[in-house]
């Protein structure tokens, strides 16, 4: 904050400096701008220099600048239901109505391996984090994934 003061006064002083050196050059073609320039600093430099002199008697704590952060808030088990089978669905393998959270990708709704791996890429997709590929072969069931996902999300119910 110092340093901003610092730059503040340097700048203020730099400028009546330049407002100086104007008004002697001009001195010579109008004698009219030097009583301007002197009523302009009268009024300028010391409301500027009373600004700087209160920026330098607040304490440091009043002028720390506070950052405020925000998170969504996290879905409900329902709603990770509904996005697990909503995501499925359309899959032209998946028989809608044998699909239930309970099913079974390979047993009850016959995907292969390759399918399955589809389906983990498309949940990656729908939730926005990536599925290791030791943990997504334990994800057999739509229920398995439900629960992975709360976990990783921090959701219990």
């Amino acid at each position: 904050m110092a340093s901003l003061v610092h730059s503040v006064r340097g700048l203020v002083c730099r400028n009546s400096q330049l407002f100086r050196s104007l008004a002697i050059r001009t001195v010579s073609s109008s004698s009219s701008f030097l009583p301007q320039q002197k009523s302009c600093n009268q009024r300028i430099l010391p409301q500027s220099q009373q600004l700087l002199s209160n920026f330098e008697q607040t304490p440091q704590w009043q002028l720390a600048i506070t950052r405020s952060y925000t998170a969504k808030e996290p879905p409900k088990l329902h709603q990770i239901k509904e996005r697990v089978l909503k995501v499925l669905n359309p899959y032209d393998k998946v028989n809608p109505e044998k699909l239930s959270l309970e099913s079974h990708f390979i047993n009850d709704l016959g995907l292969d391996s390759l399918d399955h791996v589809e389906v983990i890429m498309a949940m990656e997709d729908e939730f926005g984090f990536e599925i290791p590929d030791g943990d997504a072969e334990k994800l057999f069931r739509p229920a398995d994934i439900v629960q992975y996902i709360a976990d990783k999300e921090d959701i219990y119910e």
